[in-house]
C-alpha cells in the first residue's frame, strides 16, 4: 500500500498559516485531506463542521476533510488515524499538520523516523514555513522558534509583503537565504498559493530529484577559491550583501546559519561515517537540517544522505553519468554550528 503524504506547516504567530491552510481545503482539487491541529488554543480551522467526535476530537468537515486536536502524543494521533481509515471509518489521501506558531518543527519531523509503525504507513513529503514579511524581522530577532522554522523549511512563503516596502522584502529575503539557502521563498497573498507548490515536494524523500538544490552553492562561484569553495561565513563582506549601501549587512547575527561545503575528491565511507556520527552525537540538538550528494569511494553510485537534529539516514542514488563531474555537496543548517569545526573534519575525511 501506498504510504500517506505527510506536509507540515509552521511559521510565527500570525504569519498566515490558518489563511493559507483554508486555501487549500477550499479549493477544488478532489483530495481528501486530514488536517492536525497542533495548537493550544480552541479554535477550528472552519465553521464547516459536519460532525464532531468530541471523545478523540476528529471533526468531519464539509469538504471532505478532517481535523484532529492533538491533545496527546502526535505519533497517537496518526495512529489512530491510520486504524480509523483501514477500519473503512474515515476517508482521507494525505495529511497536513499544523503546528502552533510557537513550536519547534523538529520533534514532529523527527516522528516520521523514529517509529517504525508510523514510518511504514507515512512519508514524510515536506516542511512548509510561513514567514510574515511585516513583523519578521522583530520575530526573527527576538525568538529563536522563529529562526529554527525558517532552519527546517524545505519551502518558504512570505506573507503581508503588500504591507512592506520592497527594500525590507528584499533584505528580508536575503536573510532567509542566509539562514536557509536550500528552501525556495514565494511571496504569498492571503494564502494564495497553487496546489503544487504545496503538495508533494519531496523535499524530505532521500531519492526524490538529485539535484537538490542547485542554487545553494552559487553563492560560492565569486571568487572564493581559497576557501576550498565554501560557502560564506558570517562575516563575509561581499558586496552582494551590502543592498544598496546601507550596510545592513546581518547585523542581526542571526544563530541560525547555513554553510555549505563541496569537493571534488571522494569521501573515505569508514572515516565519513565516523565524523558525521560524532559531531551529530555532539551537536545533533543544534543542526535542524543537514543534506548532500556524495562522491564516495567504492561506489560508481552517488550517496544521498539527510538528517534532522540526531536523526541520520543515507541512501544510494542514481548511477554517475560518464560525462558527470563527481563532486560531493553539502549543506548544514543549525544553530551556532562551529563551521570551521564541521569544515576540517569534512577534509580530513577525504581520500
Amino acid at each position: 500500500m501506498a504510504l500517506i503524504p505527510v506536509t507540515i506547516l509552521t511559521g510565527f504567530l500570525g504569519s498566515g498559516k490558518t489563511t493559507l491552510l483554508k486555501r487549500v481545503l477550499t479549493e477544488a482539487h478532489g483530495q481528501k485531506i486530514a488536517v492536525i491541529e497542533n495548537e493550544f488554543g480552541e479554535e477550528n480551522i472552519d465553521n464547516d463542521i459536519l460532525v464532531s467526535n468530541t471523545e478523540e476530537q476528529i471533526i468531519q468537515m464539509s469538504n471532505g476533510c478532517i481535523c484532529c486536536t492533538i491533545r496527546e502524543d502526535l505519533r497517537e494521533t496518526l495512529q489512530l488515524l491510520a486504524a480509523k481509515r483501514r477500519k473503512g471509518l474515515i476517508d482521507f489521501e494525505r495529511i497536513v499538520i499544523e503546528t502552533t506558531g510557537l513550536a519547534d518543527p523538529g520533534p514532529v519531523a523527527q516522528t516520521f523516523f523514529m517509529d517504525e509503525e508510523i514510518a511504514e504507513t507515512y512519508l514524510l513529503d515536506s516542511i512548509l514555513t510561513l514567514v510574515d514579511a511585516k513583523h519578521a524581522a522583530q520575530q526573527l530577532n527576538d525568538r529563536q522558534e522563529a529562526r529554527r522554522q525558517v532552519g527546517f523549511a524545505d519551502q518558504i512563503f512570505i506573507s503581508k509583503t503588500d504591507l512592506v516596502p520592497a527594500a525590507e522584502v528584499e533584505a528580508l529575503q536575503h536573510r532567509l537565504a542566509h539562514m536557509n539557502p536550500r528552501a525556495p521563498q514565494k511571496a504569498v497573498h492571503f494564502g494564495e498559493v497553487p496546489l503544487k507548490e504545496v503538495f508533494d515536494l519531496r523535499g524530505f524523500n532521500l531519492n526524490a530529484k538529485l539535484d537538490i538544490d542547485p542554487d545553494f552553492l552559487k553563492e560560492d562561484e565569486h571568487d572564493h577559491h581559497h576557501d576550498h569553495d565554501h560557502a560564506h561565513g558570517e562575516h563575509c563582506d561581499h558586496p552582494s550583501h551590502q543592498h544598496g549601501g546601507h550596510g545592513h549587512h546581518h547585523h542581526h547575527d542571526d544563530d541560525v546559519k547555513s554553510f555549505a561545503y563541496k569537493s571534488e575528491r571522494p569521501f573515505d565511507p569508514a572515516k565519513l561515517e565516523d565524523f558525521l556520527g560524532a559531531i551529530v552525537n555532539i551537536y545533533g540538538p543544534r543542526m535542524l537540517r543537514y543534506k548532500g550528494v556524495l562522491h564516495m569511494q567504492g561506489t560508481e553510485r552517488k550517496v544521498i544522505f539527510q538528517g534532522v537534529h540526531q536523526l541520520m539516514g543515507s541512501d544510494l542514488g542514481p548511477q554517475w553519468g560518464p560525462d558527470e563531474a563527481r563532486i560531493s555537496k553539502m549543506v548544514f543548517i543549525g544553530i551556532d554550528l562551529p563551521r570551521d569545526i564541521f569544515l576540517q573534519g569534512l577534509e580530513q575525511c577525504l581520500v
